[in-house]
């Protein structure tokens, strides 16, 4: 059965390796669904990892359906991974009603070229799981991470099962709440392949900052934080 580790750290990826994972999925900022890492990221475990690599392509948080030029951001990181040879690409496009949008799909998969391409889990969004199935297949989908559409994948169990016996063509991996104590669970329900993180939190300062960085109200799932026009140029005006 074939381990994937999302990774979202250098070390994290190390970890993998160490462990014996088979596969990881590279991304940054776990706490929002994952973003692309950077360039120093990607530099980084290209150099130092050896297992294969897949990279997450998703320019930011909130939903999967995005704008012209987020669209080129993507294929533009699309063509860094395939120049510094990494295994394959996880990523994909849903249209605002979180129906697949088969044609950026359909794109991006042939940006990535030669690279293996993973549906990501935009597809636990979608409202007709079966039919989006046979639709990413046509396209081309190597495979599909997915929680069952549910907070978990055991939870999701049961979808996932159908989906798996649904199409041989196309891998289902399970992802999300998976760890040491249900990961057989998914062996003997047949899986080829499974996803986690399996992260744990180091504490790194000595005090406990007196003013946090992080903020929750930034964190939407249908929505996204872009910079206000007209509040933007009023404080200009105030100030020049």
């Amino acid at each position: 059965m074939l381990v994937e580790v999302c990774a979202n750290s250098l070390q994290s990826a190390i970890n993998a390796q160490e462990a014996g994972a088979d596969r990881i999925e590279l991304c940054s900022e776990l706490a929002v669904g994952g973003i692309t890492p950077s360039y120093g990221l990607l530099k980084a475990v290209r150099e130092k990892i050896t297992i294969p690599v897949n990279v997450l392509i998703r320019p930011r948080s909130g939903d999967f359906s995005f704008s012209k030029d987020e669209f080129e951001i993507m294929k533009t990181n699309i063509a860094l991974c395939s120049e510094l040879g990494f295994n394959g690409i996880v990523s994909g496009a849903l249209h605002r009603d979180c129906s697949l949008d088969s044609d950026r799909t359909s794109e991006l998969i042939a940006a990535s070229g030669d690279l293996s391409f993973t549906f990501h889990r935009a597809f636990d969004w979608v409202k007709n799981p079966y039919q989006v199935l046979e639709q990413l297949a046509d396209l081309g989908v190597a495979t599909i991470l997915s929680s069952g559409q549910q907070n978990s994948a055991v939870l999701g169990m049961e979808l996932l099962s159908k989906l798996q016996s649904q199409n041989e063509n196309i891998v289902i991996m399970p992802g999300s709440g998976i760890n040491q104590n249900n990961a057989s669970e998914f062996k003997q329900k047949g899986f080829k392949a499974l996803h986690l993180s399996a992260a744990r939190f180091y504490k790194t300062l000595e005090t406990e900052p007196a003013v946090p960085m992080n903020s929750a109200s930034f964190l939407y799932d249908n929505g996204v934080a872009v910079s206000n026009l007209e509040i933007l140029t009023a404080v200009v005006n105030a100030v020049k």
